[in-house]
């Protein structure tokens, strides 16, 4: 199974144990946000991963705020 998250987010079943990748890597979305979290600017995170642009990076933040806007428990 395969959604496309947007263009650059994808989550599939066959990849990464069908955690958010960005599209054609195997780049994990909750790596490139450990990052972020740890201080890296968005130019070292380009660095370590050349396949990707600084649009990928905010779109990581974009996926991790959507994620977190959702009631995950019943109230």
């Amino acid at each position: 199974m395969r959604i496309e998250v947007n263009d650059y987010i994808v989550i599939d079943s066959n990849i990464c144990h069908g955690k958010p990748t960005f599209n054609g890597t195997r780049i994990m979305v909750s790596i490139i946000l450990e990052m972020l979290e740890a201080g890296a600017p968005i130019e070292e995170i380009i660095d370590v991963y050349p396949k990707l642009t600084p649009q990928h990076v905010k779109e990581a933040l974009k996926f991790a705020a959507k994620v977190t806007e959702k009631n995950l428990l019943p109230i």
